[in-house]
């Protein structure tokens, strides 16, 4: 296994332990909804610390369910790592473009027969070596 294999094996293994080990040891289960977003928490919080707090702003668009929202935060998150994903491949293809360029450049060209291939073994192929 080369180094990179192994590093992106760890990294698999790490997200799927985040993953599973919440669920496992079991740590959501003196709660209701358990696995709530960080802005339930925060609504939570507020509404126990200071009871008649009126929020300045109302969402635009409230989902019907809660299974519509995960949907949609699911797309929002997918396209924000296409997105990425698009950026890292887009910029690492022009680094190594670059990099054949002027390892191109600085190859020195002889213009010799040996640098190019000759007419007959591309045209003619073996036909032409036997003759």
């Amino acid at each position: 296994m080369n180094r990179n294999t192994k590093i992106n094996a760890l990294l698999l293994l790490v997200v799927v332990a985040l993953a599973v080990l919440p669920l496992a040891l079991g740590l959501g289960d003196h709660k209701e909804e358990p696995f709530t977003g960080a802005d339930a928490e925060a609504e939570t919080a507020i509404t126990e610390i200071e009871p008649d707090y009126e929020p300045w702003f109302s969402p635009l668009y409230e989902p019907p369910s809660g299974e519509i929202e995960s949907a949609l935060f699911a797309v929002q998150a997918a396209l924000g790592a296409g997105v990425l994903a698009y950026y890292f491949g887009v910029h690492r293809g022009r680094r190594q473009g670059e990099q054949r360029a002027l390892a191109r450049r600085d190859t020195p060209d002889t213009g010799s027969a040996a640098s190019a291939p000759s007419a007959e073994s591309t045209s003619a192929g073996p036909a032409a070596e036997r003759a």
